[in-house]
């Protein structure tokens, strides 16, 4: 996590960038480093910038042209799987919220949320690299309710060991893998080690994944978070 939150905004509402651009200038931690009214176009301006102007949260819409929030996102996670990604959008539906999970993206802000949530959000996925309202529990609680939607999040190829079980709720509590390892008395590179293999299991692509599959399977409690 860098001192300072480097932030890129993809909006084509050119009112919407610059307000965000202006409530961000007021945070000392906060930098907008990149703007753009387009998929393409932020798309092209990634490959040109330097590794330490490189943006380490973008702010992506969902209904833009000619490329939508979701094509965006799934092309950036392809090319930069470390970019972590808020989704802001005027559509907050439990279908957008489960599809945005199973890409991979850290928080999904609808464009109503109040300063204070918005900057609670940015802060705490580039900390943890995931962020959850109040409002996406009671949709995760949807998907819990129905097995279908639910089954559909993930593909399970095999069943997770009891040891993977306890390193998926001490990501929930947000512990490093150092912390993790100390807890568990393993390596830090063993966590490593069956982090990875969760995600292989499970088919998720991030934490974000592994958090919603964690309370989806009763493997960790909404209240806790």
């Amino acid at each position: 996590m860098s001192s300072q939150i480097k932030i890129a905004l993809i909006d084509d509402e050119q009112l919407i960038l610059e307000g965000v651009k202006m409530l961000l200038s007021n945070e000392k931690n906060i930098s907008v480093c990149l703007t753009s009214d387009n998929g393409p176009d932020f798309i092209e301006s990634l490959e040109k910038i330097t590794p330490s102007e490189f943006p380490d949260i973008a702010l992506v819409d969902v209904q833009m042209k000619p490329m939508n929030g979701f094509e965006l996102v799934e092309i950036l996670k392809e090319k930069y799987p470390d970019l972590k990604i808020i989704i802001l959008s005027s559509h907050y539906k439990t279908s957008i919220l489960g599809y945005m999970v199973k890409l991979g993206v850290s928080a999904f802000l609808p464009k109503n949320s109040n300063k204070k949530t918005f900057i609670e959000a940015i802060t705490m996925v580039d900390k943890n690299g995931v962020f959850f309202t109040a409002e996406d529990h009671q949709m995760l609680f949807t998907y819990m309710n129905s097995s279908a939607k639910k089954n559909s999040l993930f593909e399970i190829a095999d069943e997770l060991s009891e040891r993977e079980k306890d390193v998926v709720k001490l990501i929930c509590q947000e512990f490093t893998n150092n912390e993790i390892g100390e807890k568990l008395f393993i390596s830090p590179r063993t966590v490593e080690s069956h982090r990875q293999r969760i995600l292989e299991k499970i088919g998720a692509k991030n934490t974000v994944g592994i958090v919603i599959y964690a309370i989806v399977n009763n493997i960790y409690s909404l209240e806790k978070i």
